[in-house]
């Protein structure tokens, strides 16, 4: 397993944007799929995005196609994502997950299939 460690999180202004860094430790980085999620008050935890261990396939929830990328530097064991154009349903705590070699028929929006999770990071945007 890895270990992950997220930041990057903060209080931004609706119309802005942040860049969430998930760092690993551990490993094998480079073979795990990464993904992003996210819990808002009172709410399940959802799937934003996720990327395979190459960085050239990536996945995003539908509503936030457009505003959110998500990309990873192996060599850094880190992987980002990039939020623009921030509106306050945004405010979460967003959780960053590895899982080590999925296989094709795992459905990586399930937060279940992941092995390991960092603590989370707050994300509030102000109207």
């Amino acid at each position: 397993q890895v270990q992950l460690v997220e930041s990057g999180g903060g209080l931004v202004q609706a119309g802005g944007s942040l860049r969430l860094s998930c760092a690993a430790s551990g490993r094998a980085f480079s073979t795990y799929t990464m993904g992003w999620f996210r819990q808002a008050p009172g709410k399940e935890r959802e799937f934003v995005s996720a990327i395979n261990w190459s960085g050239g396939r990536t996945y995003y929830r539908d509503s936030l196609k457009g505003r959110f990328t998500i990309f990873r530097d192996n060599a850094k064991k880190t992987v980002y994502l990039q939020m623009n154009s921030l509106i306050p349903e945004d405010t979460a705590v967003y959780y960053c997950a590895a899982r080590f070699a999925p296989k094709e028929s795992d459905d990586i929006t399930l937060g279940t299939i992941y092995d390991s999770w960092g603590q989370g990071t707050q994300v509030t945007v102000s109207s």
